[in-house]
């Protein structure tokens, strides 16, 4: 029988964890090594997502006529799975191999494709003008990972790469709907929520981890995970949807009514 563990809300919201459950062969994991997976929910009703008007450019109105272009900051699945939610361990772990292979972040349609990545420090971000129109590529961070550059032309494409732990935003100052967001974390264990709100984090040291989770409209959740080797420990959270970001060493933002722009929340 599995051992509860209930932890305290975290802003307004209940994180639960579960020890893990039956023991479960991890193919190539270390022996000391586990899995952590979860869900990231919304438990109240999801906000209308705004819709993007492009006229102030006639070729982004050009590629996505005939659609229905939404500010996607609040996606969810059938049972409150929420996406785009970045799920890291806060601590310190044994040095890794950092991945040669970019993350790739493309300007697709006059939208930033995908919404929200994770990456490495020291990883290399790759991003792309997928468009036959000009784009700019602009990062806000407090965490030395800012960058601003124009690509003017389709088929251009800009590398950086990231410096310290962050979760920074990108937007383009050409089109002021386009934004995107990047958490840069020191060590691999990290996902990014799935449409359906599920995440998977392998290879973890086993042990009790303090794992995190970060959405651009409801801010951050904190609880603790204990991760016993060649097991899965399940660690599932939930936000009431009241929640408001702040700022606790990230650059928090929320998109205002009208999803034309974005602006900082003030720090707590």
């Amino acid at each position: 029988m599995n051992r509860h563990v209930w932890v305290l809300p975290v802003a307004c919201a209940t994180a639960i964890l579960w020890s893990a459950g039956p023991h479960v062969a991890i193919p190539g994991a270390q022996t000391q090594t586990g899995t952590i997976t979860g869900h990231v929910r919304l438990m109240g009703a999801a906000p209308p997502n705004t819709t993007i008007r492009m006229g102030a450019d006639p070729l982004c109105s050009r590629a996505n006529r005939g659609k229905r272009v939404t500010q996607d900051v609040v996606l969810t699945g059938a049972d409150g799975g929420l996406a785009n939610a970045f799920v890291d361990l806060q601590g310190t772990f044994p040095s890794t191999p950092v991945p040669s292979t970019p993350v790739v972040l493309d300007q697709r349609d006059c939208i930033f494709v995908p919404r929200m990545v994770g990456i490495r420090v020291g990883q290399t971000l790759r991003v792309t003008n997928g468009d036959p129109t000009a784009h700019n590529v602009h990062s806000l961070s407090t965490r030395g990972n800012e960058f601003n550059v124009s690509q003017p032309k389709s088929g251009m494409v800009s590398t950086f790469q990231m410096k310290n732990a962050d979760v920074l935003r990108i937007k383009c100052d050409i089109h002021s709907w386009m934004v995107s967001f990047v958490g840069v974390s020191p060590h691999p264990y990290f996902a990014v929520s799935a449409a359906d709100g599920a995440f998977a984090i392998r290879g973890v040291p086993a042990g009790r981890h303090t794992i995190r989770v970060w959405h651009e409209r409801y801010g951050r959740l904190t609880a603790s995970v204990d991760v016993k080797a060649g097991a899965t420990a399940t660690a599932d959270f939930a936000y009431s949807g009241k929640e408001q970001p702040s700022a606790s060493g990230v650059l928090d933002m929320i998109l205002p009514s009208d999803g034309a722009s974005i602006t900082p929340l003030a720090r707590r």
